[in-house]
């Protein structure tokens, strides 16, 4: 047994050092089985420590079995405690050296500089000292009451849907709703319809538990309804039938319509997400699918798009005959989100704000997705085609001619150009190698120009 060496100076208290030194030592085997320790009072005494710090370190060791104790006897080390030395992981790979970034595609992303941070800090604070004492406990995975009201009061004048607040659920944003609507409608396997291309990030949500993923072809006005017969028997549809992700199209009523009567015939439920109507450039927003059978069709948002990625709020509106599960699930997941943000989130719905601020990005966004098609006119003449609506936070580019494959991606990052390939998200390869998916929200207007060139010089080296 070797003494313990005590840093006075050290922030870790001196009982703790002790502690944690005979620790490693029993577990090396320095300190064998049935050896015996010193005394309290010797042990103080070498140490220059007082005897109170000993014994609460030997009453440590005691506590968590390191050390075994009788009345009238020496306190020994207990058996069965040593421990190889931990096989040590391989060195990895050193980090690469990052590329200054040029050129940022990225989607998804909206303008957080424009976010109201200070409101929300108020809001925040009115949340954490207005909340009733039992907001601070359990309040059940359904969610906070306001919020869900004035969610029903935004899609009522947003959309133009009608809804009841008991229908709607609070969710830590849409992939969690999927994360928690796959369990809930094919948790052992079975088949999910998705859109192709599609987002690759849900996908490898709803391909998990051996679900059978099966692509339905997209064309410039979303899902090919046409192509739904083949699919056989299906538990989930997910499509995004407002704004299609990534090509950008609007599900027409003839091809909704046959989607709801393929869901009805199959006894499968339809997963709608609306994951960004709220920027719609040219027309009144779309109607939601959940319009047409709120029986068959479960509604997912999400308000990680509209204000900032880090706020982990969205929503499901389920039908009756999936809510007891839904709860159930909820419940042994992580049983509901914090109330603080849903009462801030509540708040600035109920007052407007949000209203007011989903205008002024709408504008903002627009300009920049009017900006970025200039200057692609610019740059590329008329040798390029935008695909889909007018909406969104970024936009897919058809350029003719073109062929973005694995050696474009890597002299993109190579270059310092984030630039997506609509193929990354195509689940059949080979169709659409000649498209990328450009985002724009995050963009000021005077950096999509260089963004733009230096996008250009790349496809052209």
């Amino acid at each position: 047994m070797q003494l313990p060496s005590i840093d006075r100076a050290a922030q870790e208290p001196i009982r703790r050092q002790i502690y944690t030194q005979f620790k490693v030592q029993i577990a090396s085997g320095a300190m064998p089985a049935g050896e015996a320790l010193p005394s309290t009072r010797q042990l103080a005494g070498e140490l220059s420590v007082s005897r109170s710090t000993v014994v609460e370190a030997y009453d440590m060791l005691l506590s968590e079995g390191y050390l075994s104790s009788r009345q009238g006897a020496q306190t020994v080390v207990a058996d069965g405690l040593v421990l190889d030395a931990p096989s040590l992981p391989s060195e990895p790979d050193p980090p690469r050296k990052r590329t200054p970034v040029l050129a940022d595609f990225s989607t998804g992303r909206p303008d957080l500089e424009q976010f109201p941070r200070a409101l929300w800090g108020r809001l925040l604070a009115n949340a954490a000292l207005g909340l009733p004492p039992e907001q601070y406990g359990y309040t059940g995975p359904q969610g906070y009451a306001p919020l869900r009201q004035e969610i029903v009061a935004w899609l009522s004048r947003s959309r133009g849907l009608a809804v009841n607040a008991a229908d709607v659920f609070i969710t830590a944003g849409a992939t969690h709703a999927l994360h928690i609507l796959a369990e809930l409608l094919c948790p052992a396997g079975g088949r999910v319809l998705m859109e192709d291309p599609c987002h690759s990030g849900l996908f490898d949500i709803l391909s998990g538990s051996n679900r059978e993923i099966v692509p339905i072809s997209v064309d410039d006005h979303g899902m090919q309804a046409d192509l739904l017969g083949s699919a056989g028997q299906v538990s989930m549809i997910y499509v995004t039938p407002s704004h299609q992700f990534p090509l950008g199209g609007i599900l027409p009523a003839s091809r909704r319509a046959a989607l709801v009567r393929f869901a009805r015939e199959r006894g499968a439920f339809i997963v709608e997400d609306d994951y960004d109507s709220e920027f719609r450039y040219e027309g009144a927003p779309v109607a939601p699918l959940y319009s047409m059978d709120p029986q068959r069709v479960i509604y997912v948002g999400t308000f990680s798009k509209t204000l900032f990625p880090a706020l982990r709020i969205g929503f499901a509106i389920l039908p009756k005959c999936l809510q007891a599960r839904w709860r159930e699930l909820r419940t042994h997941y992580d049983v509901q989100n914090p109330p603080f943000e849903q009462a801030a989130l509540a708040e600035m719905l109920q007052t407007r704000r949000f209203d007011r601020h989903i205008r002024a990005m709408r504008s903002r966004y627009g300009r920049r997705r009017q900006t970025l098609l200039d200057e692609l006119t610019r740059e590329f003449g008329n040798t390029w085609v935008a695909c889909g609506d007018a909406a969104g936070l970024h936009v897919a580019i058809r350029f003719l001619g073109r062929r973005f494959d694995d050696a474009f991606q890597s002299r993109c990052r190579e270059n310092g150009v984030l630039a997506v390939p609509l193929e990354t998200h195509c689940l059949v390869k080979g169709l659409h190698e000649d498209t990328l998916v450009l985002g724009y929200g995050h963009l000021e207007p005077e950096r999509i120009g260089p963004a733009v060139r230096q996008l250009r010089l790349l496809m052209d080296a």
